[in-house]
């Protein structure tokens, strides 16, 4: 892939490589099966669009499948190889398996904004775990989502959850901070990392060195996990609505402004260090990032709905597509890094094709 990072491009990656469609719906999220075999774009209007491998290429044989009664507010990779979870506003959590058979697991009382899944990275059979949020709650389930492990309380409603590398703890954030819990614990002791004001999403480290959140006051605080000193990244001129630490976690990549920020989280950064900017487009909000798993490659969508690809070490920049379809509201690349996937405000979904030929 390195190799086409240095291609003179006369037209962009998505007209060469990719395949597109419009939906009348804005795209809430989109994922990609831990098998990688399997897109999934899910809508505003309660729909799932899944794609499967073999139809990457042929945008009009993507299946469109009504989901929930409502908007599907999350949607994430089963911790199953294949197949997907949805959270809606219609207080249900539901699963689409890998043949497209929906059932529900979850009937609630309040909306399903947020899931999560961790499967073992070397048996994605053995051992995986569901987490969703409704309220204030986030309830872990094992991987057939029929069994409950516990229901985690919260002092306010969560805004954001996500497991560790391991699967060992998992991290909401809320009002006034987040908190961390260990998934398989008898006794729960939670740790509370705690800094004024709403945190509205949470990331950590992939070797567990820090936990950070982003801010409605557009900045980031971050905790150093080890003795649990607060960090700022600050200077934002807009909200930080998506941000991803690098494979190795030696950058912290995120939206926020006109360019893709990267805070550096090696040689005692990020505190006392200025952030690296990888490309933008002059005067446009990057509105998402996401992080390749294999090379230090990120890709970027902006708020005219470019997508860029930027090589975090050659400072070197890939027009994925041009502006167009509305601000991009979800990114994601598949496990194995062949895939690129991008949803817009407009129902525009993509899929690109990044595989050797």
């Amino acid at each position: 892939m390195s190799d086409r990072m240095n291609e003179a491009a006369p037209v962009s990656l998505l007209e060469r490589r990719g395949a597109t469609r419009t939906l009348d719906a804005h795209v809430t999220g989109c994922a990609i099966s831990r098998d990688s075999q399997q897109v999934a774009f899910a809508t505003g209007e309660g729909d799932i669009i899944v794609a499967p491998r073999a139809d990457w290429g042929q945008a009009d044989a993507w299946q469109v499948t009504t989901v929930h009664d409502g908007a599907v507010l999350s949607v994430a990779a089963d911790a199953a190889p294949g197949g997907f979870l949805t959270g809606g506003d219609d207080n249900t959590l539901r699963r689409i398996a890998a043949d497209g058979t929906v059932s529900e697991l979850v009937r609630g009382r309040r909306w399903v904004e947020h899931v999560a899944t961790w499967a073992n990275p070397k048996d994605a059979t053995k051992g995986g775990v569901i987490a969703f949020v409704a309220g204030r709650q986030v309830e872990l389930r094992d991987a057939s989502g029929e069994t409950t492990l516990k229901t985690l309380d919260h002092p306010s409603t969560v805004s954001g959850i996500t497991f560790d590398v391991k699967g060992k703890r998992i991290a909401a954030s809320h009002y006034n901070g987040a908190t961390m819990w260990f998934v398989h614990a008898k006794v729960d002791t939670p740790r509370q990392l705690e800094w004024k004001g709403s945190h509205i999403g949470v990331v950590i480290h992939p070797e567990g060195e820090a936990l950070v959140t982003s801010m409605q006051e557009s900045e980031l605080h971050g905790w150093r996990l080890s003795d649990g000193h607060n960090m700022r990244m600050s200077g934002y001129p807009a909200k930080v609505a998506s941000m991803a630490f690098t494979r190795n976690g030696k950058w912290l990549v995120t939206g926020g402004a006109d360019v893709v920020v990267m805070w550096p989280f090696f040689g005692g950064g990020p505190m006392g260090k200025a952030p690296a900017e990888l490309g933008g487009v002059p005067g446009v909000i990057c509105t998402r990032v996401a992080t390749h798993p294999v090379h230090d490659i990120v890709a970027a969508g902006f708020a005219d709905g470019t997508v860029l690809l930027a090589d975090t070490t050659a400072q070197k920049i890939l027009p994925v597509c041009t502006a167009g379809g509305g601000p991009i509201s979800a990114l994601a690349f598949s496990d194995d890094g062949c895939a690129l996937a991008f949803g817009t405000e407009e129902g525009r979904i993509a899929i690109v094709d990044l595989s050797a030929r």
